[in-house]
Formats: C-alpha cells, sequence, structure tokens
C-alpha cells in the first residue's frame, strides 16, 4: 500500500518499479557498503562499481546516496503502512492492536540495523530527504489523528485535547523509541515495547485498559 502515498512515490528520481535490475543493483551495492561504512563514507563511485553500471545510472534513479537510502528502506515503509492501517481500523482489543503496531516497527529496525542507522544520517544531512522524512510523517499522523477522533466519536475513547497534536507527539515517541533501538541504546526491546504501548492506552483510551 505504501507505493499509493505521496512520500513513497517521491523517492526515485524516476518512475520505476522495484524490479528493474540496475536500480537492484545499486540498491544492493549500496546495502552491502552501509554494512561496512558509514553513510558519509560510502561514495556514489564504489556504488555504481559494485552494482556494474556507471555513474550516470545511479543518477538517472536518484537524486542522491541519501535519497538511494530512502528507497533502500522500501521494506520499512511498507512494514509502516501496513501497521499505521492495522492501527487506524481500530478493530479488536486496543492494547494488543497498538502493541502490535509498536512491535512492527521495531521488527523492521531489527531486520537491517544498518540502514535504518543510514536513514537517521540521511535525514539530518540532506534537506530533500527530510522534506520527504516529514511528509511521510505528516501523512501517518493524519490518518492516526482520524483514528482518534473517531475512536471519540463513538464513546470508545473520552474526549480530550487537540487529536492532531495527540497524534504527533505519539509517533514523536515512536520515532524517538526506534532510533535509540537502532542505535543500541535503550532499554530492553521488550520491556520499550510495553511502555510505548502503555502511554499509547493512557494517553488515546485514559486508561490501562
Amino acid at each position: 500500500m505504501s507505493d499509493e502515498r505521496l512520500w513513497a512515490r517521491m523517492v526515485d528520481r524516476r518512475s520505476v518499479n522495484r524490479g528493474d535490475q540496475r536500480r537492484a543493483a545499486l540498491l544492493e551495492a549500496l546495502d552491502e557498503l552501509l554494512r561496512e561504512q558509514t553513510l558519509e563514507e560510502v561514495n556514489v563511485a564504489e556504488i555504481s562499481r559494485r552494482a556494474g553500471v556507471t555513474r550516470s545510472a545511479f543518477y538517472f534513479y536518484f537524486e542522491s546516496k541519501a535519497t538511494a537510502v530512502l528507497a533502500l528502506m522500501a521494506e520499512l515503509y511498507d512494514d509502516a503502512s501496513d501497521a499505521t492501517d492495522l492501527l487506524v481500523k481500530a478493530e479488536g482489543e486496543p492494547r494488543a492492536r497498538i502493541r502490535t503496531v509498536v512491535a512492527t516497527l521495531f521488527d523492521s529496525v531489527d531486520r537491517t540495523p544498518h540502514t535504518y542507522r543510514a536513514l537517521l544520517e540521511a535525514r539530518a544531512t540532506s534537506p530533500a530527504v527530510r522534506e520527504l522524512w516529514e511528509a511521510g510523517r505528516a501523512e501517518f499522523a493524519e490518518m492516526t489523528a482520524e483514528m482518534i477522533e473517531r475512536e471519540r466519536a463513538v464513546g470508545h475513547a473520552p474526549a480530550g485535547g487537540d487529536a492532531h497534536v495527540l497524534a504527533a507527539v505519539l509517533l514523536d515517541l515512536n520515532d524517538h523509541a526506534v532510533e535509540r533501538h537502532a542505535m543500541g541504546v535503550g532499554p530492553e526491546r521488550e520491556a520499550h515495547i510495553d511502555a510505548i504501548t502503555h502511554i499509547w492506552i493512557q494517553s488515546i483510551y485514559g486508561s490501562t485498559r
């Protein structure tokens, strides 16, 4: 579903599908290099050489190595989209649903922590990446706010402050948590997920249900 969303469509310089072999080779090469180096240390010439293509081929697909990292994180985007869909449907018991959403985000980072660390580096250094990140973030926040408002409207959650502000703050909490997890710091994983789940439940539903 993430391919349908604005921030996902903006990642690539060209409108190509994920099955493009040269594009796939470039992303594989970038992934390999990020296991050995930081994003700052990686250069486009080496990415292209390992992929067996020219530098111009790299720039055909990606504006920069920072935006290429976004494409490399496609699976994480898909997981985030699926988690958001589960969240906003608001079906089933809230605690179990929200914990599943948070655990999915941690799982995504655990699969490729080196690429997530590169994403944090790209976001910190590239205005283009920050803009794309914020576009996706705004979309998720809007969907979460709508879910909160629906839960309030049907009496599942009590009235409260601005749902859009609450959604933004809760997503801030998630972002900070997975960033610390990717860096190998912070609480033990399961305790961290439990604590985040508790804060979400208390903030939206006003109880420990």
